[in-house]
């Protein structure tokens, strides 16, 4: 098994305009911000998978945090067996309010979160502890008032264990206690000191990702559509079935891209969608192709040239999910070709054409879009 320490899983970053917290922990590993192997990507994860399957082999209910996590989730459910539930929070528009908890995590530059409870009761029944996973732990404070806040609605929790796991652990022997005495212990793969990280990244002199000047009547990229719709972790999935379609749909997207075996390839994930993109794009590394991994992102970070930042370039576009909210595209690089995965319907040309113009800027032009969903933008 693969040994983690800070030195590959942790570079701090400034946040762009957010008093609240003004550093970010990015991960060179996580398919986020940073194009990376999605084999390198998936081993990561499923190290922390491996662990919580070893002290919690019971277990059959996951719950991810989004955006950031919504695939480390994924992988630690597919470890603890095909049964297992495995739901993500969104941050996305959803239907009504029936069966949806909402919630804040106050730090985040996107504060408002929703979870969906339509089953919740059921699956917590059958699951001895309950995983809550996020890429990283700082004080354990959000998650403490989530599970209050799921105890008093959802009273079948009392009693169940629940248990924090994250990439990176930031917590303080005071926050460690604070959970403990909540009844959630802590699991993660990189223990950091609890330090002052603003004050590390306060010297960073920073700039806002570039706005494309996207030209009117940009043609759109090649599109393909899925065999079937891809699954939503955002209402609950099993995870054995939700790991075998995301397979299936990979190897028959794979047989139609229009790509020479050995290209250098971008698979670009959206957001919230970036486990489907990370399995496409294992199973084009596998056929031989040279694959990189990352996501678009909510999260607005500041650029800088300085030795040693992670950020070092960026682009504002409009998202797949709100034509009318912002997105960003972290560390462009140039590849032979680009495949940009959604599980949306994108009714506005505006987030392709966005992201088209960025890559064809970096001297990628066989583009292609595959629009795998219809239940996002629909919720």
């Amino acid at each position: 098994m693969h040994t983690y320490t800070a030195e590959n899983t942790v570079v701090l970053a400034k946040r762009l305009d957010n008093v609240k917290r003004t550093y970010l922990l990015v991960n060179p590993l996580q398919a986020k911000h940073l194009p990376v192997s999605p084999k390198e990507a998936i081993e990561m994860m499923g190290c922390l998978g491996q662990q919580i399957a070893a002290r919690y082999p019971a277990a059959r209910l996951v719950i991810g945090f989004a955006e950031t996590a919504t695939a480390i989730g994924t992988a630690v459910a597919d470890c603890l067996g095909p049964d297992c539930i495995y739901l993500h929070t969104t941050r996305e528009p959803c239907p009504g309010t029936d069966g949806w908890v909402s919630f804040q995590e106050e730090h985040s530059h996107a504060v408002e979160q929703r979870m969906y409870g339509g089953q919740l009761a059921q699956w917590v029944e059958r699951s001895p502890q309950i995983i809550f996973v996020d890429d990283e732990l700082s004080t354990g404070k959000t998650l403490i008032n989530i599970v209050s806040q799921l105890r008093t609605q959802f009273p079948a929790l009392h009693g169940k264990e629940i248990v924090a796991a994250s990439i990176v652990s930031r917590l303080s022997k005071a926050h460690e206690k604070r959970l403990k005495e909540a009844g959630i212990p802590s699991e993660y793969l990189v223990r950091l000191p609890h330090e002052d990280l603003s004050a590390q990244v306060a010297p960073y002199e920073i700039t806002a990702a570039e706005l494309p000047d996207t030209p009117a009547g940009t043609v759109p990229p090649e599109t393909l559509y899925p065999e079937e719709s891809f699954q939503n972790p955002r209402f609950g999935v099993q995870i054995g079935a939700y790991i075998s379609h995301c397979r299936h749909q990979a190897e028959a997207l794979a047989e139609r891209l229009p790509f020479v075996s050995g290209s250098s390839i971008l698979v670009l994930g959206t957001e919230e969608c970036m486990y489907p993109a990370l399995v496409l794009g294992q199973v084009l590394e596998a056929r031989g192709f040279a694959i990189r991994c990352h996501a678009t992102t909510r999260s607005p970070i500041g650029i800088c040239r300085e030795d040693g930042y992670p950020i070092r370039s960026g682009y504002r576009l409009h998202s797949f999910y709100d034509a009318e909210r912002t997105t960003f595209l972290y560390n462009l690089d140039c590849y032979d070709g680009a495949v940009i995965l959604t599980d949306t319907i994108v009714d506005d040309s505006r987030a392709v054409s966005d992201l088209r113009y960025a890559l064809e800027q970096h001297g990628c032009r066989k583009i292609v879009f595959i629009e795998g969903g219809k239940h996002v933008q629909h919720l």
